[in-house]
């Protein structure tokens, strides 16, 4: 016997029988009858499978244990899971998820967190319950599915002053003995090539084409990611010092963890507000546009879109007006 019932503005309809529990939620009460008669058919008939007695929380640990080990993200993903695991969404068994849940589930991360942080975080969700859906059999549709996601935050347009520099380079020093010092390097590179925090740690020696002024990247999370980036001048200066500095095989000796808590430590030391590891791909994009053109600045920096390529370029009204 189907068991109807309104949540919110929506209908879920639940059906349990001989043994098989489904929920699924819809727009309408006749919907989501019309759905429990059809799954209730599909039952009788041997054609639906039972979705197994877990909690949305075991699906989760269930793909931090089999998939997240599969990504480069992996790190950020156990991380993020272990926040998930904080909510009351993770107590939802399995057969009662729908869209309701996750809707209330945003609207309470939105009073804590940014719409950015929880648009990422969505994606992660929204990954799990479709690897759920499609290759585990847990879920017989995807839960979040027709659940309105934030709307995205205003982009970033954050450059760095000659000052700031400055004071950057008082409050992390420049010995490259030290993770800090080297942290310092690697951002100002970044601000020269547009490198990503991982893309810096994962560089190698052999990697670099310094005689030719251009350094190879690979992987990443997009097929994009993997390219020759050109070198400015001060790029091939800063890589210079590094391989003399260095005694691995490793430019940078450096992890991402390492690079984004000692780059956050520098900076508020120094006193400067509102400015991230990630800012630096502002800085370069904004640098580079002067010199290549747009297709040559998209491959340059690893990204295949002009819409997501425009998020990073920060030029003034004022620089753009001495062109004129």
């Amino acid at each position: 016997m189907a068991t109807i019932r309104k949540r919110g503005s929506a209908w879920q309809a639940q059906v349990f029988l001989k043994g098989v529990r489904q929920s699924s939620t819809h727009s309408t009460k006749l919907e989501a009858q019309q759905w429990a008669a059809k799954i209730e058919g599909e039952i009788i008939a041997g054609k639906t499978s039972s979705v197994p007695n877990k909690t949305f929380g075991e699906l989760l640990d269930e793909y931090a244990r089999r998939v997240s080990p599969t990504k480069k993200g992996e790190r950020w993903e156990r991380i993020r899971i272990a926040l998930f695991k904080r909510d009351e969404i993770v107590d939802v068994k399995l057969c009662d998820l729908g869209q309701p849940d996750f809707a209330e589930w945003r609207d309470r991360r939105l009073l804590k967190v940014s719409a950015g942080t929880v648009r990422r975080e969505w994606v992660l969700m929204s990954g799990a319950c479709t690897v759920a859906v499609n290759e585990w059999h847990w879920l017989p549709s995807h839960p979040m599915k027709g659940v309105k996601r934030p709307a995205p935050p205003r982009p970033r347009d954050r450059l760095v002053s000659v000052r700031e520099h400055d004071l950057m380079e008082q409050s992390f020093g420049t010995d490259l003995n030290t993770i800090i010092g080297r942290v310092l390097m690697a951002f100002l590179l970044s601000c020269e090539t547009g490198l990503r925090e991982g893309e810096v740690a994962g560089l190698k020696k052999d990697k670099l084409r310094l005689d030719l002024k251009f350094l190879k990247v690979y992987g990443g999370k997009t097929s994009s990611a993997k390219r020759d980036v050109p070198l400015s001048p001060q790029a091939i200066s800063i890589l210079e010092k590094m391989v003399a500095a260095s005694t691995t095989d490793s430019v940078f000796n450096l992890t991402t963890a390492q690079i984004d808590s000692h780059f956050r430590k520098g900076r508020d030391k120094a006193l400067i507000k509102d400015l991230h590891y990630h800012d630096s791909r502002h800085v370069a994009i904004t640098k580079l546009s002067k010199k290549l053109d747009i297709l040559e600045l998209a491959r340059s920096v690893g990204i295949r879109d002009l819409k997501t390529l425009m998020v990073y370029y920060n030029e003034t009204a004022e620089e753009l007006a001495k062109k004129l």
